[in-house]
């Protein structure tokens, strides 16, 4: 079966198109991957997905197929957690998952964030700018990033280094211009020993994140409708996510204010005007600069709304990995592990493993 017969089966119409089994989605998958297949017939494949609505069982033998032909580090690794931002990053908000993270290393979890660099459509700001201006780097060697782990409990590593075949996709990507279902597929490239907090768009894909999740065999997982779709909460108003545990989905609210991270604004960046065409955020050297300047300010223990941003998001990441058992005791933790400095000695012990 081509991908031809397959966009068939979703049909012109919904009355005349119906849902992949998980067989035919996992095959759809590979044919994505696979170096012979026809840009055309992958935009018109995904843009139908898009239209007809993409399913849990969809989802979840798409995220098979990337995983069985990526390279996944960290497997059967104890205390780890993957940390899964949108892979086409941030317009108007810092990716401040790097603070989180390497907080959350400091109080004693394993991080690996998954993540790459100025993915269409938007190529907006990811975790991949911030490490830049720390001095710090993303890996593109799963090996590598394995190994910086079970160092120094953290690292970032590329999505693309992982599954090389999503380069190959970026061109049709950039072509759709909206959000397709390998935006999922792609925070899903991760061991499935490891605790998951991924971040989810508005609206009922938060659900959707979740079951995934636990079809993939997830221990324990955490889904939070962020900041532009990420995995940092808001310090303004709740944000809503779905905890998985024990094989139990609960609902999460994180209300800022209740844990005394509440903040006025948002930890937004300064703007530098429009980006010139078919450049985005990612690509613009001062977000860049900005980006890092936040970063090392949460990290020098700078008050502000970036630092209540960034232990929040680290206490998510506590919570999803089983060393937190509330948002109050994660912040706590984070709050310690920032305070302490012991955050900023993990940034300068991973300088010595470049």
């Amino acid at each position: 079966m081509i991908l031809r017969d397959l966009l068939r089966l979703l049909g012109s119409a919904k009355r005349d198109g119906r849902n992949l089994t998980h067989d035919e989605a996992y095959r759809a998958f590979e044919l994505i991957l696979s170096e012979s297949r026809s840009d055309i017939q992958v935009g018109a494949f995904l843009i139908a997905l898009r239209w007809k609505g993409v399913t849990v069982e969809e989802l979840t033998a798409f995220a098979e197929a990337a995983r069985a032909h990526a390279t996944i580090p960290c497997r059967g690794m104890q205390d780890l957690v993957c940390v899964c931002p949108p892979q086409d990053g941030l317009e108007a908000n810092a990716p401040l998952e790097v603070a989180a993270g390497l907080i959350a290393a400091a109080a004693g979890l394993r991080v690996l964030i998954i993540t790459d660099r100025c993915v269409p459509p938007k190529r907006g700001l990811t975790a991949a700018n911030v490490l830049d201006a720390l001095g710090l780097d993303m890996t593109w060697d799963p090996a590598e990033a394995e190994d910086w782990v079970a160092r120094a409990r953290f690292a970032v590593a590329s999505a693309s280094g992982l599954l090389p075949a999503l380069m190959g996709l970026r061109r049709v990507r950039a072509e759709i211009g909206v959000r397709t279902p390998i935006a999922t597929v792609e925070k899903l490239i991760a061991p499935r020993n490891a605790a998951i907090v991924i971040g989810a768009q508005a609206g009922p894909v938060l659900g959707m994140a979740v079951e995934v999740l636990q079809a993939l065999g997830h221990p324990r997982g955490l889904a939070i409708q962020g900041a532009e779709g990420g995995v940092i909460p808001s310090v303004v108003r709740r944000s809503r996510g779905i905890e998985l545990s024990g094989g139990f989905q609960t609902p999460l609210t994180v209300e800022p204010a209740d844990v005394g991270m509440s903040a006025g604004a948002e930890p937004d960046l300064p703007m530098f005007g429009p980006p010139d065409d078919g450049y985005g955020s990612g690509d613009n050297p001062a977000l860049t600069k900005a980006c890092g300047e936040l970063t090392q300010a949460v990290l020098a223990g700078q008050h502000g709304a970036a630092r209540n941003a960034s232990l929040l998001g680290a206490a998510l990441i506590l919570k999803a990995g089983g060393k937190a058992l509330t948002i109050a005791d994660g912040v706590s933790l984070a709050t310690e592990a920032l305070d302490s400095g012991a955050a900023r000695e993990l940034v300068a012990r991973l300088k010595t493993l470049k």
